[in-house]
């Protein structure tokens, strides 16, 4: 059995319904009716980067960081590919730069899908404490 198991569907044209547990996730990749995959994959980076980069704080101590708060940014190639994916991260939470760069890299351990891309397409993650 898989550990993760989805479903695709498209009846028509390119946007799509993935079921994935009891959720739908609509897609399509001309941004019409849906945000398109390139995009879908930048907002899940950053949904999964966010509890990590908490869960980070925590084993450095800090386990009030507030309100987190990612700005993605993304460039293509002339392929319509991701070339690069920048991260301006906003923590409420009022720590020093040491601090800061130790849990994004303790976050960037930790996140799922910072694990599954290519190491050229890793965001760049710039940090900003007291932020709120």
């Amino acid at each position: 059995m898989s550990d993760i198991e989805t479903t695709t569907v498209s009846e028509e044209g390119y946007a799509c319904t993935s079921q994935v547990g009891d959720f739908d996730l609509q897609v399509d990749a001309t941004g019409e009716t849906g945000p398109d995959p390139n995009s879908t994959l930048v907002a899940t980076y950053a949904s999964c980067y966010i509890p990590a980069f908490r869960v980070g704080g925590q084993q450095r101590g800090v386990d009030d960081l507030g309100k987190v708060q990612i700005d993605a940014s993304a460039e293509l190639d002339d392929e319509d590919d991701l070339a690069s994916i920048a991260f301006d991260l906003h923590v409420e939470a009022d720590l020093d730069d040491d601090e800061l760069a130790e849990i994004v890299e303790r976050g960037e351990d930790i996140c799922h899908v910072h694990s599954a891309l290519r190491e050229g397409l890793r965001a760049d993650i710039s940090a900003y404490g007291d932020a709120f």
